[in-house]
């Protein structure tokens, strides 16, 4: 069983929202899914902003990788982010996990990008080793914020 990757399209957008679904409930992460298709559209054809690799075996999609390019004013360059990356369970631990960030990898280097970024739960104790045993390293020393819809609102309206 080969693994291949497609660019998503439009016509992949049930596939991505399908992943998104997956991904939130492997993450116990449900309850705050908000995404619809018409969010995936817009940030995907309208806005142009985020891509979306979709992993396929046989033709037929097994899991997928969503990304988009920031830009870091220290290295002056891009970089790429991997937002959510996902592969359905009985296509974990055939070395495709390896190859999707081996493709994200050349991705990041056809693009100029100088860095790969992600997060990873603090409880995903196989995926952090995996991303370990890949040279990726932890920025401890950097503590993640976020503002939720109410406090951008409460704040923009200051």
């Amino acid at each position: 069983m080969s693994l291949t990757f497609k660019q998503a399209t439009m016509e992949d957008v049930d596939t991505i929202l399908h992943y998104i679904h997956e991904i939130a409930v492997y993450e116990k992460l449900e309850d705050t899914m908000e995404t619809t298709r018409e969010n995936i559209i817009d940030w995907m054809s309208t806005r142009n902003v985020t891509h979306c690799l979709i992993l396929q075996v046989d033709n037929q999609p097994i899991g997928f990788a969503l990304y988009f390019f920031n830009y870091s004013t220290f290295t002056g360059r891009g970089g790429l982010y991997l937002e959510d990356f996902y592969i359905d369970e009985p296509y974990r631990h055939h070395g495709y996990g390896k190859q999707t960030l081996v493709q994200l990898a050349k991705i990041a280097k056809e693009n100029n990008c100088a860095r790969m970024e992600w997060v990873c739960l603090n409880w995903n104790t196989s995926s952090i080793q995996f991303y370990k045993n890949l040279g990726a390293v932890s920025l401890d020393e950097w503590s993640t914020y976020r503002l939720t819809e109410d406090k951008i609102d409460l704040l923009a309206n200051q």
